[in-house]
């Protein structure tokens, strides 16, 4: 058997000649390198398997990396740039006492409720909180347009002895008839702080009792408000 203790150089054909005559005999080499006596005291291990050699190649020429030893540079966070944000807001309003009949109250509503100037764009839901009084959208440029539709429902529910609720007046169940027949509310789209009403429509108030006194409207706005938060100018000349 033949030991090592030493690194050895470059060895040359008799030196190889000299530990293979010596592991066929199966005795003890004392090896002479280059005129130093060198003692071995490890085997040499058997010639290495081609498959073995070429795993240890392998290993060599592509060194595993660690993906946790080096910490690589953190991705920059980004922010989305900021636009148009979606609004919701809900206001009560209470309108003055109106004499029976149909009233365009569109200036009244911009007056009322300035937060629609800030829309882009969006919905308006008025509502009416009352069983005696309507909405509705109709004419706004003729003022016979209004007395001929108060005209029109007087028509259709009017008063007299054809009801049998009459427990505040004459006048109390037709108007519960009309409120019902005209609806109490209206869904309006929003344009640039407006209306999107077309050029001859208004908003109406419908009073339906002879004396109703204030009306309590509640109004919804949902949208996308303006990005660079201001206003559009007031519309003034809306009726």
């Amino acid at each position: 058997r033949i030991t090592k203790m030493a690194t050895l150089q470059a060895p040359t054909a008799s030196f190889a000649k000299t530990c293979t005559d010596g592991a066929r005999r199966g005795v003890a080499a004392r090896i002479t390198f280059r005129g130093t006596p060198i003692s071995h005291s490890a085997p040499i291990s058997a010639p290495a398997s081609q498959n073995s050699l070429r795993v240890a190649s392998r290993n060599r020429s592509s060194p595993q990396v660690a993906a946790s030893s080096t910490p690589g540079p953190s991705p920059q966070s980004t922010q989305a740039p900021e636009g148009p944000q979606t609004r919701w807001l809900q206001k009560t309003v209470v309108l003055p006492p109106y004499p029976r009949g149909c009233h365009v109250i569109t200036r009244r509503i911009y007056e009322m409720v300035p937060e629609l100037a800030a829309f882009e764009v969006g919905l308006a839901h008025i509502f009416i909180q009352h069983t005696s009084a309507s909405l509705t959208v109709n004419e706004n440029a003729s003022p016979e347009v209004p007395l001929d539709l108060n005209d029109a429902l007087d028509r259709l529910a009017p008063e007299g002895n054809y009801y049998r609720h009459d427990d505040e007046g004459s006048d109390d169940m037709p108007a519960h008839v009309k409120s019902s027949l005209m609806g109490v509310s209206l869904l309006l789209p929003i344009s640039r702080g407006r209306l999107a009403l077309g050029t001859w429509q208004g908003v109406y108030l419908n009073e339906h009792r002879n004396s109703g006194g204030p009306r309590t409207l509640l109004v919804t706005l949902q949208g996308q408000v303006r990005g660079d938060g201001r206003k559009y100018a007031p519309a003034g000349s809306a009726v």
